[in-house]
């Protein structure tokens, strides 16, 4: 009676598919780095621009974050010889590969909104 019901196998595609969405999800783990390439996808940025533009992120994490992006080549860092020093922040051509996906993800947020505030019976949208 107590029989042990064994996992079904999954199809090597299917295997194949949650193995790649873990990988993008390790990638862009995190609570910043998303809300990052979206601030950076409308062009350079210096540290302080990119601080304000990502509420709520205090230095050392966006510090860590852009580290993180940079060195999985999403972000390019390029310091200039100026007093105080200069360094401006923008997307790689690799890391612009992720602007669809991040641009869908805006578009749904605001759709869902819409739908939320209309189940509630309020009007708020995106500024």
């Amino acid at each position: 009676m107590n029989k042990k019901i064994a996992p079904a196998k999954m199809p090597d595609k299917c295997t194949s598919h949650l193995r790649a969405i873990h990988d993008t999800l390790d990638m862009l783990n995190g609570k910043w780095k998303i809300a990052i390439i979206g601030s950076l996808s409308f062009g350079k940025k210096r540290f302080m621009e990119l601080q304000r533009e990502v509420t709520g992120i205090g230095s050392k994490m966006l510090s860590k974050e852009l580290r993180d992006l940079e060195i999985n080549e999403l972000v390019k860092r390029t310091v200039y010889d100026t007093k105080p020093v200069t360094v401006e922040y923008e997307l790689t051509d690799y890391g612009k590969t992720l602007q669809s996906i991040i641009n869908e993800m805006a578009k749904w947020g605001t759709q869902h909104r819409k739908r939320i505030m209309n189940v509630m019976g309020r009007k708020e949208e995106y500024a």
